[in-house]
């Protein structure tokens, strides 16, 4: 869980100071993404790397979706029993939160995929100009779809503060100091990430970027 958690956070920084190119200008955006078309020639042919990224990423997703199952299943067997009182607040916010938001995530990287990376749901669709791509897609117009994105990008925020917030426990703050520490940098992490995805589509949207 933890290492497939860790691979799926750094690939998601990764993706962000990519898609933070955007305010460097179309040239450039659009330079950085066929540049990752081209990574790793001519030892790998065109467009491998990438595939080789989508099937680790793919594995990781499954290994990360199979290894909560596994400790679900694990957790209740081993209190067959129902808490005569559970801690609402924590608890089970938390445990909604992993789940729930790991099933809206999964929609939107399927939809997320068909529209920016396949282009079959985009309004443009042109493999040649990934900057026009997002500036159609987050057009004024399709507010929808920055709804849609936003929603998944917070939700992902939540996702990532619980999980950061556990893996800093399983590494060893277990004090009531270190447990302050942990939930402080696991909100700064989770929100610095959110605001990070999420000023693309409100620039193009509030047309600073066009």
């Amino acid at each position: 869980m933890a290492v497939t958690g860790i691979l799926l956070v750094l690939f998601l920084i990764v993706h962000m100071l990519g898609n933070l190119k955007i305010f460097t200008g179309e040239t450039s955006f659009d330079h950085y993404a066929h540049w990752l078309r081209d990574l790793g020639t001519p030892l790998l042919p065109t467009t491998w790397y990438l595939w080789i990224q989508r099937a680790v990423l793919t594995v990781a997703v499954l290994a990360h979706i199979g290894a909560a199952t596994v400790l679900a299943v694990r957790a209740r067997a081993a209190r067959p029993v129902a808490y005569a009182h559970r801690r609402k607040i924590h608890v089970n916010y938390a445990a909604r939160t992993m789940r729930w938001g790991g099933v809206i995530i999964l929609l939107f990287v399927i939809y997320h995929i068909l529209d920016l990376t396949t282009g079959h749901l985009n309004p443009q669709g042109d493999a040649a100009n990934p900057y026009g791509n997002v500036v159609a897609d987050f057009a004024p117009e399709r507010w929808y779809v920055t709804l849609f994105y936003t929603l998944a990008i917070v939700t992902l925020g939540f996702h990532l503060r619980h999980g950061a917030f556990s893996a800093f426990r399983s590494l060893g703050q277990q004090t009531p100091k270190g447990e302050r520490r942990a939930r402080a940098a696991a909100l700064v992490f989770a929100v610095v990430l959110c605001a990070g995805y999420l000023v693309v589509p409100f620039a193009v949207l509030t047309g600073l970027v066009a």
